[in-house]
């Protein structure tokens, strides 16, 4: 077994949504770290889509405890050391590539890696991965895909992410094959800028309270 699925599965098992977030600067990162935990929101994926964020990473990990950081948009191997090195406690990928992959054998850090065809998928556990992110969500198919993939790849888990919100996540949460999904929504970039920690805290409330709608 590749991937180390216990691990993975407690993260993303603990909430319905693991917010995936991008941050200014390190600060930012934490107070919203912060305000995701004090609405019951427990993981986060950090994506390395801005200079800021193995900081953000590192100071999250080292001033909010509780909250289990993640890397998300990892495209390198470099990238994958680096978040490790950060101190990220799971990696996510948009897709896979062979250096990815091998990055993730050598580390100790669970890979969610991206997929989005069934020939994907097919790759994926044959490499020994069962839980994987499913990406670009809304728009490769969205839950009626993985509602059909469900009963011919049973073995599979998913994290979906990708245009889903709260209009929509429901039809997500109800799949058999889905642990839990990729959320943009409970950090809005306006709210993020203008430090509105506790409308942050009342997304991700609304947010922790599917868990018992699922």
């Amino acid at each position: 077994m590749s991937q180390d699925s216990k691990r993975l599965l407690a993260i993303l098992t603990a909430q319905p949504v693991v917010p995936v977030v991008a941050v200014a600067n390190a600060a930012e990162g934490v107070a919203l770290a912060r305000a995701l935990v004090a609405g019951g929101i427990g993981s986060i994926e950090v994506t390395m889509r801005t200079p800021a964020a193995l900081e953000a990473i590192r100071a999250i990990v080292a001033e909010v405890p509780e909250m289990v950081c993640g890397a998300g948009t990892i495209l390198t191997p470099k990238q994958f050391e680096q978040a490790e090195a950060a101190g990220a406690e799971f990696i996510v990928s948009p897709g896979a590539t062979v250096e990815i992959l091998d990055a993730a054998r050598s580390s100790d850090v669970p890979l969610l890696p991206g997929s989005a065809t069934p020939s994907e998928m097919m790759a994926m556990l044959q490499e020994g991965y069962e839980v994987l992110k499913f990406f670009p969500a809304e728009q490769v198919g969205g839950a009626a895909f993985l509602k059909s993939i469900a009963p011919v790849i049973p073995q599979l888990k998913f994290c979906p992410t990708g245009g889903i919100s709260m209009k929509n996540v429901q039809d997500y949460l109800g799949l058999p094959n889905v642990l839990c999904v990729g959320g943009s929504w409970l950090a809005p970039k306006d709210k993020v800028a203008a430090g509105d920690w506790a409308a942050i805290t009342a997304l991700a409330q609304e947010a922790a309270g599917l868990k018992d709608a699922h």
